[in-house]
């Protein structure tokens, strides 16, 4: 599995949309730019220090050529990914700015660690709207194309949903308290369902042909708080991407969770003691040639995007998973799923090399994980003697059991007894 190494934590991932390019932002300040080819070889492309505070968020363009950059110093940034040129928007918030998301040309949205939100014209200097009804940090952001709606999830325990073609600097749409923070958010079944990601390790699912005010259903399973999630591409063969999602929760696992039938499909990654923070999924066709024998590597691009072998190649696509420890994780997600397809049907050689059965039973780590009356016995893992290393969390999280209660008013939620999230364990 190959691991990119960087000099510093990572908050924040981001792939080219286009070009096998890995964009990171780091602790340090710096957003670094990595290539990488088909092997899992990579290349530093650049390395930029917008400001000597952390980056805390990464959004790129539609075509590739813009990368938005936010973190402490509370200003956005745009960096030119061809030229590296940089443009700075100082003082863009009051607050840290914790996400960043790019909508579409000309407009991007901000959140900051008090709960602001900010629609952004690139080519003016002020913001063209404020909403400031969330009263925590902006966890994440979705953007829903048809209706031209964002989608804003806060660890406040609510999500909120604004039209950006309105004047008025109120959301649409707002969501119960959901009694727990919002962490993370992503679709399935085309965008007719959003996922939300939560502190508890419930996925909570919402309908958005019945409103916004309150999830339909609650999906139990991770042991840990859900930080991240992410979708699997349209194009993706070997599934069905409109309902498989990745997961990444801090018990240090990305997991493939197929959602409505549920079901648990196998652990992609396994970032050991350090909890999983962002996820994305890179499927450029771009791609970098190194060149071991010289001295100096030389990068060669071959770009096939749009030609007839672009079409008909069988692409790679990468899981880029990064945790607290100083590196970005590389998986091939194409190798992920056949070698679980092997396992399952009984051809591959041995099946104690498939991640997907040794992640089964290792993945809850050496304690036994609880849910109601469900228990599972979960093995020890190989470094469960070693010391534990301090842990960071965001602002606000704590460390809670799994152990669940069904909301009030929730008719139409997974009992948590059910755990059908557990079956193939």
């Amino acid at each position: 599995m190959p691991e990119i190494p960087v000099d510093a934590q990572i908050f924040d991932i981001v792939f080219h949309p286009t070009f096998s390019t890995v964009y990171a932002g780091l602790l340090t300040g710096h957003v670094e730019a990595y290539a990488y080819n088909r092997q899992g070889s990579h290349q530093k492309v650049f390395s930029l220090r917008p400001s000597k505070r952390s980056c805390r968020g990464l959004s790129i363009s539609g075509d590739g050529c813009k990368l938005y950059a936010v973190g402490k110093s509370k200003a956005l940034y745009t960096i030119d990914t061809k030229t590296e040129q940089l443009e700075s928007r100082t003082g863009a918030h009051e607050y840290t700015i914790n996400r960043v998301k790019y909508l579409m040309p000309w407009l991007l949205s901000t959140g900051d660690d008090e709960g602001v939100i900010k629609l952004w014209d690139s080519r003016q200097k002020d913001p063209v709207q404020t909403y400031d009804h969330h009263f925590d940090y902006i966890s994440d952001f979705l953007w829903l194309e048809d209706k031209k709606q964002l989608v804003a999830t806060s660890a406040d325990g609510t999500l909120s949903v604004m039209d950006v073609r309105s004047k008025k600097s109120k959301p649409i749409a707002r969501s119960e308290d959901q009694e727990d923070e919002l962490l993370s958010i992503a679709t399935i079944k085309g965008t007719s369902k959003i996922i939300i990601g939560t502190q508890l390790g419930i996925l909570s699912v919402f309908n958005r042909s019945s409103g916004w005010g309150d999830c339909v259903d609650r999906i139990p399973g991770h042991p840990m708080s859900v930080d991240a999630l992410c979708n699997i591409p349209s194009d993706f063969p070997e599934i069905d991407p409109a309902s498989t999602i990745l997961t990444g929760s801090s018990d240090g696992y990305v997991r493939a969770v197929q959602i409505l039938p549920t079901k648990l499909l196998g652990v992609v990654a396994d970032h050991k003691d350090w909890p999983v923070e962002r996820i994305a999924v890179g499927s450029g066709t771009g791609e970098l040639s190194l060149n071991m024998n010289n001295e100096e590597q030389e990068e060669e691009w071959h770009g096939i995007e749009g030609t007839e072998e672009a079409m008909s190649r069988v692409g790679r696509w990468w899981v880029g998973s990064v945790g607290h420890e100083d590196g970005l994780r590389l998986t091939d997600l194409m190798s992920f799923f056949r070698d679980r397809e092997s396992s399952r049907t009984g051809t591959a050689g041995n099946a104690d090399d498939s991640d997907v059965e040794d992640g089964r039973s290792e993945a809850y780590g050496q304690s036994e994980v609880e849910v109601s009356d469900f228990k599972v016995d979960a093995t020890e893992r190989d470094d469960a003697n070693e010391t534990q290393p301090t842990v960071k969390r965001k602002r606000g999280q704590v460390n809670v059991k799994t152990e669940t209660k069904k909301k009030k008013g929730k008719k139409n939620a997974v009992a948590v007894e059910d755990a059908s999230f557990f079956k193939d364990l």
